[in-house]
């Protein structure tokens, strides 16, 4: 198959995906190639079949693109925007500079109070990772209406002006039909919806006695994706909210639902990604990362956290870390981090930080396990300064340089080869002796 790059084709194509079913490798493409160990024929294929997905809005300027899907590294997202209660826009602008400088990969605005559009374009603007939306949410927040009261014109001029903003991916709940609903009802939960998009669309549903806009109108918001090349991201309104609620007939319910909407959207060359669980008992998370994977074909699966425990407020962080290495392991392409805040308030910096750090290690773990190339290197060169005792190093490679540092520096060994731990019994120097003699 023969390659054109972009930049020697006029553009003919109105989505990466369509592109790639042209041969055409796109700047965003070539981007994608330079940061990940990935061959560029393998690269058309997978983004031409839906099994990467490239979110990449053409009007987010200084988007540096990164691809989510087979055989790429685990990416990481950040959830931020101002609300009722902490409505700090500064503050939350902060946050998505300092979340950069952590090195997320994604950013999902979700904001519901005040001037929304003026936060997302400031966010845009100043963000070189992908931003992603639901716009149901500021569909409440841009109309001041209840939410029987939105229009289905209002759902969808919402959409279309993230869209305009520069949105890279939006979550839209377009599977949770009717149907799905009546599962729920059928088959009772102990927490019912957790889903704030959901709950609002299955308000909206019950109200007007209608199917839900994005599913009966679901063509009308292809149209917008293809137009501006958003990523549908199709979140799983009904996602378990405990552990005794997950993989209920509600839930796979919806998501048969997305696997046909998958093919649907991937036949008007619109990307694809699917949202996942929030909640999943250990034992549970392989098989729905199976399940996800084959009823929605192959498409890059979107997954908060899933955490594995109820019990832990204030450390979900870590259940969430757990619950994500795994999945991202067993088919999961994308975490959202979840933060030690998460069912107690708005995350602050240090929160958010925390969850930012979390959710790389569990990324970069499922990495080493799958067998993404490269990513063991990090662990070996790690290694490797250890053996040498070479702090300087082990500092530069840390995957947060800071805490490590400030360990340290706050408990200084007499012999500064070693630690406070050991000593003079360090392991590591006196095996280094035995066996290399120094």
């Amino acid at each position: 198959m023969a390659f054109i790059s972009q930049g020697d084709f006029p553009m003919t194509f109105s989505t990466q995906m369509a592109a790639a079913r042209q041969g055409i490798i796109t700047k965003q493409m070539q981007q994608v190639l330079a940061a990940e160990s990935i061959h560029q024929d393998d690269l058309l294929s997978r983004v031409a079949a839906g099994r990467i997905a490239i979110p990449a809005n053409r009007n987010h300027v200084g988007l540096v693109a990164k691809g989510i899907g087979a055989g790429l590294s685990t990416k990481i997202n950040v959830n931020l925007g101002v609300s009722e209660d902490c409505c700090n826009v500064e503050a939350e602008l902060d946050k998505v500079r300092r979340s950069i400088e952590l090195k997320a990969d994604a950013i999902m605005d979700l904001s519901t109070f005040g001037d929304t559009r003026k936060f997302r374009q400031r966010t845009v603007a100043i963000s070189p990772v992908m931003i992603g939306t639901v716009p149901i949410y500021d569909a409440v927040a841009r109309y001041g209406k209840d939410v029987p009261r939105i229009s289905v014109d209002d759902f969808f001029d919402v959409v279309k002006i993230h869209a305009e903003d520069g949105v890279d991916f939006m979550t839209i709940h377009a599977g949770l039909t009717r149907m799905a609903v009546d599962r729920l009802r059928h088959n009772p939960r102990l927490t019912h919806i957790v889903s704030r998009g959901g709950s609002l669309l299955v308000d909206w549903m019950e109200a007007n006695d209608k199917e839900n806009p994005f599913f009966s109108h679901f063509d009308r918001l292809l149209d917008i994706c293809r137009d501006y090349d958003v990523t549908l991201s199709l979140g799983d309104g009904l996602r378990p909210g405990c552990l005794r609620d997950a993989t209920d007939a509600a839930q796979i319910q919806e998501l048969i639902t997305l696997g046909e909407l998958t093919k649907r959207a991937w036949q008007a060359d619109v990307q694809v990604m699917i949202e996942g669980p929030g909640h999943v008992p250990l034992n549970e998370i392989v098989a729905n990362m199976q399940l996800a994977k084959k009823l929605c074909h192959g498409a890059p699966f979107y997954v908060l956290g899933p955490l594995v425990t109820d019990v832990a407020p204030g450390y979900d962080h870590i259940t969430s870390a757990i619950g994500g290495a795994l999945a991202a392991t067993y088919g999961a392409d994308f975490l959202c981090y979840v933060t030690p805040a998460e069912h107690l308030r708005l995350p602050d910096q240090d929160d958010m930080k925390e969850g930012i750090i979390a959710a790389r290690i569990a990324a970069h773990a499922a990495d080493v396990a799958k067998g993404i190339p490269g990513a063991i290197d990090w662990d070996n060169a790690m290694s490797h300064a250890r053996k040498e005792l070479d702090w300087t190093k082990m500092f530069e490679l840390a995957i947060d340089p800071d805490k490590a540092k400030a360990y340290r520096a706050s408990s200084q060994p007499i012999d500064q080869d070693t630690c406070t731990m050991c000593g003079d019994l360090c392991a590591v120097k006196r095996s280094r002796k035995i066996f290399e003699g120094r």
